[in-house]
C-alpha cells in the first residue's frame, strides 16, 4: 500500500473521532474493530425510507437495502451484520436505517440481534417515521396534520448535527385539498429509564399548548443511540432536503462515503441577439414556428446598454456570476441596422470579467434536421426518397468557429471547450426529431468541443456524443418572448388553463402539466404566484445536490427585467435558511459537467461492488478502481495521506465538515485519510444490556407523501 503502519496500541489510544468503540475492544489489549463504510437500510417500502436511501444514493454513499417484503431476504444476525478480518472484528455497516423503531415484531430475534450490534461496535440507528411513545423516549404527545408548520432547529441540533441551517424548517403546503404532512409531536418523557437521554434537535408548536414538541431528536439508551423522526416525509419535500444532510451525518457520525452540496448556477441565453415577442392576439409568437408563415412580427426585445450596467451591478450585489451564452453575429446584425454601432456588445465586453461566457453559435440557427415550417407544428423537411434532410457538418462547425472568431476579435474571453446550441438543435427534439443529427458529433470533434448544453425536459441524464459530454439544463418557465410581466403572464394563461377559461387546452391533453384553476391576473399574477412558484422549483433542484444548471434568456433582463425576480426570491429564501458554512454553490458550465461526469463513474463502481472503504480507529482506507475518484464527506481537520509522512488537507470546506473528491496519490492503489480525534469511546456511556422493544403499531401516511403533490404549472422535471 505504500503507507506507514501504525501500532495497535497507537490506534487504541487515539480519541476518535465520533466513532464509539465497542466496550468489548476498547482495551489497549484488543485492536480496535473495523468498520465499514457502508448503510444498512432496511426496507418497508413506506416514502420516508424510500427518501433516507434516495438521499445516500444521490450523495454516492454505499448501502445495502433489505426489503421487508422480499421472503428470499437474507436473515438481520449476527452472522449478517459482522464477522472477522485478518483477526480483527469487523463490523458491516457504520449505520442502520429502519422503518420505525422496530419493524421486525415483537420478540424478533432479527432486532434483538441489531441492538446487540449496535451497541457492541458503536453504531447508530436511524428511525426513518415512528410514534411518539415511551418506547422511543417521548410522551405520547399530538398527532396530526403538519402542513404549512414552521419548525426549528433547537440548540442542541445547531451545535450538533443540524448547525449548517439557521433555524427555521418550514413544512411545505402546496395543495389545501391535499394532506401532504403528517406527524406526532411529544415532549420528552420525565423521567427517562436509569440512564437514558432524549434531546430534542428540531421542534414545532403543540398544537393548542404553545410548547414545543419533537419532530427530530437522539434517544440514548442502554448503551445504543436513535434519531428519533416523528414525522413522514418523501425526498422531494423541502423539509426533508433541509434536514437530509443532518440526518445521514447523524447515523454516520461524520464519516462516509460520498457528498452533498447545495448547488445554483444561472445561464442567459441569446446574449447579443434579440428574441422575437409573444402577441396576445395571435397567441404565439411572429417569427418563430409556433406561428402561421407570414404572421406580422412585433418589435423584437434586446438588451440596452443600461440592462447591462444592471446586469453588472445585480451580479455584485447578490454574489452571483452570470453564465452568458452570447451569440455574435446578433451584434453584427445590429450594427448593420444601426450605423455600425452596438452600444449593448460595447457595454457588455468592457464588463466581461464580471461573467462567464459560453459560445451560443454565431446567429443561432436550429442545427438539427431542416425544419418545414409549412405546418404548424413544424416537421422535419425530407428529400424526394423520404430521407431526413440535415444541416450540415460545414454550418455546424462555421456556427461554432465564426463565433469564436468574434470573440477573438473583440478580445472576449470564453472557453473554446463549451458550446450550447441553438434551441439545443441537433440534439434529439422529440416528437419530430428522434435522433440526433448525424453531422453534430463530427462537427463537435472537428471543432474541440467537449461540453454542450442540452435540456433536462428532454433528457435528464448525462451522455456521450462524439467527443463531447452533455451538461443538462434546467429551463426556467420565464418564456424566451417575454420582456414585460404581462406578456408572460397571457402567454402563461393560453399555456396552462383550460379551454373553457380562455386558454389552449394543452394542459388538459398532457399527463405532465398541472392546469390553473383559473387565468392569472394580468396585472398580478406574475410577482404573485409566477416568482413564487419558479423560486420554489429552483431552489429544490439546488437543495436536490443537483449541480445542473437554470438558464433563462436576455430578453428576461431588458425591459421590465422579469428574469431577476424569481432568483432574487430563490437567493433570499436560501439565505434564510442556511448558514453561512453553507452557501449555494455557482459552478461554470464545464465543471457542472465534471461533476456529472465523476458522479456517474462512482456510481457505477458502487453499483457494481468494486468500491469497498472502512475505517480502523482514525484511519479511513478507500478503494475504487483505477481511473475513479473517490467522494467521502469528513470531519473538518481530516488529512490526506501520501506515503509514510507527506499529508494534505482533504477536500473542501462546507457545511462544517470537509468534503469532495480524492484519487491515490501517484503509486499508490487506495485512498488514505486520517481523522482528526474527539469523542468518548462506548465503555463510557455503555449502559445495560441493550432491550428491544415492542414494535410501533401501523403509522398514517397522508397523500400527499405518498405520491407528491406538484408546486405548480411547470413543476415537471422535478428531481
Amino acid at each position: 500500500m505504500g503507507h506507514g503502519r501504525r501500532t495497535v496500541a497507537t490506534l487504541v489510544a487515539a480519541v476518535l473521532m465520533t466513532l464509539a468503540l465497542p466496550a468489548a475492544v476498547a482495551g489497549a489489549a484488543e485492536a480496535a474493530p473495523r468498520v465499514d463504510l457502508r448503510v444498512l437500510v432496511v426496507d418497508d417500502g413506506g416514502p420516508a425510507v424510500e427518501a433516507v436511501r434516495t438521499e445516500l444514493e444521490t450523495a454516492g454513499t454505499p448501502y445495502t437495502r433489505v426489503d421487508l417484503g422480499d421472503s428470499a431476504r437474507p436473515r438481520v444476525d449476527q452472522a449478517f451484520l459482522s464477522d472477522t478480518v485478518d483477526g480483527r472484528a469487523r463490523a458491516r455497516y457504520q449505520g442502520v436505517v429502519l422503518p420505525n423503531d422496530n419493524p421486525f415484531g415483537t420478540g424478533s430475534p432479527e432486532m434483538a440481534a441489531l441492538a446487540d450490534y449496535e451497541k457492541r461496535f458503536g453504531i447508530r440507528q436511524l428511525d426513518a417515521y415512528t410514534y411518539a411513545r415511551p418506547a422511543v423516549g417521548l410522551n405520547t404527545g399530538w398527532s396530526g396534520t403538519l402542513d404549512g408548520t414552521a419548525a426549528q432547529v433547537t440548540a442542541a441540533g445547531a451545535t450538533g448535527p443540524f448547525g449548517y441551517l439557521r433555524k427555521n424548517v418550514p413544512f411545505e403546503n402546496n395543495d389545501r385539498n391535499v394532506g401532504e404532512s403528517y406527524g406526532h409531536l411529544a415532549t420528552p418523557l420525565d423521567r427517562q429509564a436509569d440512564g437514558a437521554t432524549f434531546t430534542p434537535y428540531v421542534e414545532a408548536p403543540v398544537p393548542g399548548t404553545g410548547r414545543p414538541g419533537s419532530l427530530i431528536g437522539q434517544y440514548t439508551h442502554d448503551g445504543r443511540s436513535e434519531l428519533v423522526v416523528t414525522f413522514v416525509y418523501n425526498h422531494y419535500q423541502t423539509q426533508f432536503r433541509l434536514l437530509a444532510r443532518g440526518m445521514v451525518e447523524w447515523l454516520t457520525q461524520g464519516v462516509h462515503l460520498g457528498a452533498a452540496r447545495n448547488y445554483f448556477a444561472l445561464h442567459v441565453d441569446d446574449v447579443f441577439a434579440s428574441d422575437d415577442r409573444w402577441d396576445s392576439q395571435l397567441n404565439c409568437t411572429p417569427g418563430d414556428v409556433d406561428c402561421p408563415p407570414g404572421s406580422p412580427e412585433n418589435d423584437p426585445i434586446r438588451m440596452t446598454p443600461a440592462d447591462a450596467q444592471y446586469a453588472r451591478q445585480w451580479s455584485r450585489d447578490h454574489g452571483l456570476t452570470l453564465d452568458l451564452a452570447f451569440n455574435g453575429g446578433g451584434s453584427e446584425s445590429y450594427k448593420d441596422a444601426h450605423a455600425g454601432s452596438d452600444p449593448l456588445a460595447a457595454q457588455l465586453l468592457a464588463d466581461q470579467n464580471a461573467y462567464r461566457w459560453i459560445n451560443h453559435t454565431y446567429n443561432h440557427p436550429f442545427l438539427g434536421c431542416v425544419q418545414d415550417t409549412s405546418v404548424v407544428p413544424w416537421r422535419c423537411a425530407t428529400d424526394a426518397q423520404g430521407n431526413v434532410r440535415w444541416t450540415g457538418r460545414a454550418q455546424i462547425t462555421a456556427q461554432i468557429e465564426d463565433n469564436r472568431a468574434w470573440a477573438a476579435r473583440n478580445r472576449l474571453a470564453s472557453d473554446k471547450e463549451e458550446l450550447v446550441t441553438g434551441e439545443h438543435s441537433g440534439l434529439r427534439t422529440l416528437p419530430q426529431q428522434p435522433t440526433d443529427n448525424p453531422e453534430l458529433a463530427p462537427a463537435l470533434t472537428q471543432t474541440g468541443v467537449t461540453w454542450l448544453g442540452s435540456d433536462t425536459s428532454r433528457e435528464y441524464d448525462q451522455r456521450t456524443l462524439g467527443p463531447s459530454l452533455t451538461v443538462p439544463r434546467y429551463p426556467m418557465n420565464v418564456f424566451y418572448n417575454a420582456g414585460k410581466a404581462a406578456e408572460q403572464v397571457d402567454e402563461y394563461n393560453w399555456i396552462y388553463t383550460r379551454k373553457a377559461d380562455g386558454g389552449s387546452g394543452l394542459c388538459e391533453s398532457s399527463a405532465n402539466t398541472t392546469c390553473l384553476p383559473g387565468p392569472l391576473a394580468r396585472d398580478t399574477g406574475y410577482t404573485d404566484y409566477i416568482v413564487p412558484l419558479e423560486s420554489r422549483i429552483a431552489l429544490g433542484h439546488a437543495l436536490a445536490n443537483d449541480p445542473r444548471p437554470h438558464f433563462i434568456h436576455q430578453s428576461n433582463l431588458a425591459e421590465e427585467r422579469i428574469g431577476y425576480k424569481p432568483v432574487e426570491k430563490l437567493l433570499a429564501d436560501y439565505r434564510a435558511l442556511f448558514a453561512d458554512s453553507t452557501p449555494l454553490v455557482n459552478l461554470r458550465m464545464r465543471d457542472i459537467g465534471a461533476e456529472l461526469h465523476r458522479r456517474t463513474a462512482w456510481a457505477a463502481a458502487v453499483k457494481d461492488g468494486k468500491v469497498t472503504a472502512h475505517r480502523i480507529g482514525d484511519r479511513v482506507t478507500v478503494q475504487a478502481p483505477a481511473g475513479v475518484e473517490a467522494v467521502a464527506t469528513l470531519p473538518t481537520g481530516t488529512l490526506q495521506l501520501h506515503g509514510t509522512s507527506a499529508s494534505v488537507p482533504f477536500g473542501g470546506a462546507y457545511a462544517g465538515a470537509r468534503s469532495g473528491w480524492a484519487a491515490p496519490a501517484a503509486g499508490e492503489t487506495e485512498v488514505a485519510l486520517l481523522l482528526p480525534g474527539t469523542t468518548p469511546s462506548a465503555r463510557d456511556r455503555a449502559g445495560r444490556a441493550a432491550r428491544v422493544q415492542a414494535p410501533a403499531p401501523a403509522l398514517p401516511v397522508p397523500p400527499g407523501v405518498s405520491r407528491r403533490v406538484p408546486y405548480g404549472p411547470g413543476d415537471t422535471v422535478r428531481r
